[in-house]
């Protein structure tokens, strides 16, 4: 079974002063976060990858929501486009995640990290998430805001509008890397 997402989407991300906060200016507003679930991501590059020059990543991910239920497997396609600020995102559910990594390396791509990570999630409105994550191997906590672009969008009203929304939570602690970077 193939399931796929494909979109245009502004990210930003930072690093919280206090989670706890964090949460709580979002509850006063009656948002609520999702249970934590545990993602684990295999991150293959080109060979010839350099970063912020518009080469694609390609992500082997494990989910698991809860203990009784089955992992989730997903093949995701990210890429940054420099000159834009956008973000490409394409997503599939896979069955067989062993043949698609050996797929992956028949390609010419090469492992380079793995970032596993605790993850709530929060959906405001359509199309837009914010995730807090706690990265293996990271101090402190992470906020990713995402929101899908339609046609015609402006990525940096996007973008400000996101920075904005970190800043009336009292965040401003902004990262550009992918975790796998930091």
């Amino acid at each position: 079974m193939w399931y796929n997402v494909g979109m245009r989407k502004a990210i930003v991300k930072c690093k919280l002063k206090n989670r706890d906060n964090f949460e709580k200016k979002l509850a006063d507003i009656d948002l609520d976060f999702s249970l934590t679930y545990w993602q684990h991501d295999r991150i293959y590059v080109p060979r010839n990858y350099k970063p912020h020059a518009n080469f694609p990543r390609l992500i082997m991910r494990t989910e698991m929501r809860a203990v009784d239920k089955p992992a989730k497997y997903y093949f995701i396609l990210k890429r940054h486009i420099e000159d834009s600020g956008i973000d490409i995102v394409e997503e599939t559910v896979i069955k067989d995640y062993e043949k698609l990594v050996n797929i992956i390396l028949q390609l010419g791509f090469k492992p380079v990290a793995e970032v596993s990570r605790r993850r709530q999630d929060l959906k405001m409105g359509e199309g837009n998430f914010i995730y807090i994550d706690k990265v293996e191997n990271k101090p402190g906590y992470f906020a990713k805001i995402e929101s899908n672009l339609a046609a015609g969008d402006s990525i940096e009203a996007a973008k400000d509008d996101l920075r904005k929304t970190f800043q009336t939570l009292g965040e401003s602690g902004f990262v550009d890397n992918a975790y796998f970077e930091l």
